[in-house]
């Protein structure tokens, strides 16, 4: 009977922990749902304005632009990341990132639908507990005018990268795909 009370005890202690961590999935899902509208929009105006040559300036000015905004208006770490990456500067994962990618890739081998591919988990770092999340990029079929195989990427856009991106790995995808992710980490 104790223990049984004592399990009890403890079970209530953990469900409000439990609510703040599937908030936290809420609120860090909207905060990712958000930036992959507005990096979108800005993709398609500038594509629909001058081609895909010019988009190229979206990735590269507006979204680190529109991340940095969007991580000083949440309080929250936002970054993009990706295991094959365009400019390591910016979008190279950590460990736990790494891990998170490979994991929503297998989910998707798996049979997973992209669009719903996520993670989120409460880890220890030196600092602290951090909460992290990532949500899947997948790849559309505009996505492959920069991101598909040599033969899916016009001769124009294949010297513009290589000039804005001497180090870009991010090629060789299909529709469908996981290019990166969207991560979020928050303090705790």
């Amino acid at each position: 009977m104790r223990k049984t009370l004592l399990t009890l005890a403890l079970a209530t202690l953990a469900l409000p922990a439990l609510a703040d961590e599937a908030q936290m999935t809420e609120n860090a899902r909207q905060t990712a749902m958000q930036l992959i509208k507005q990096l979108g929009g800005e993709l398609q105006k500038q594509m629909s304005s001058g081609g895909p040559e010019s988009a190229i300036t979206v990735c590269k000015e507006k979204a680190p632009a529109i991340v940095s905004e969007m991580s000083r208006s949440t309080g929250w770490r936002v970054t993009r990341v990706s295991l094959k990456t365009r400019n390591p500067l910016l979008g190279t994962p950590d460990e736990w990132e790494q891990r998170a990618l490979k994991i929503l890739e297998r989910r998707l081998a798996e049979g997973a639908k992209p669009e719903t591919l996520e993670f989120a988990q409460i880890v220890d770092e030196p600092a602290g507990k951090v909460y992290r999340y990532m949500k899947a990029l997948p790849v559309q079929p505009v996505c492959t005018t920069c991101h598909g195989g040599a033969e899916n990427i016009p001769d124009g856009v294949k010297a513009r990268l290589a000039a804005e991106y001497p180090h870009d790995k991010a090629t060789g995808y299909s529709p469908g795909m996981i290019r990166g992710g969207i991560s979020i980490k928050r303090p705790l």
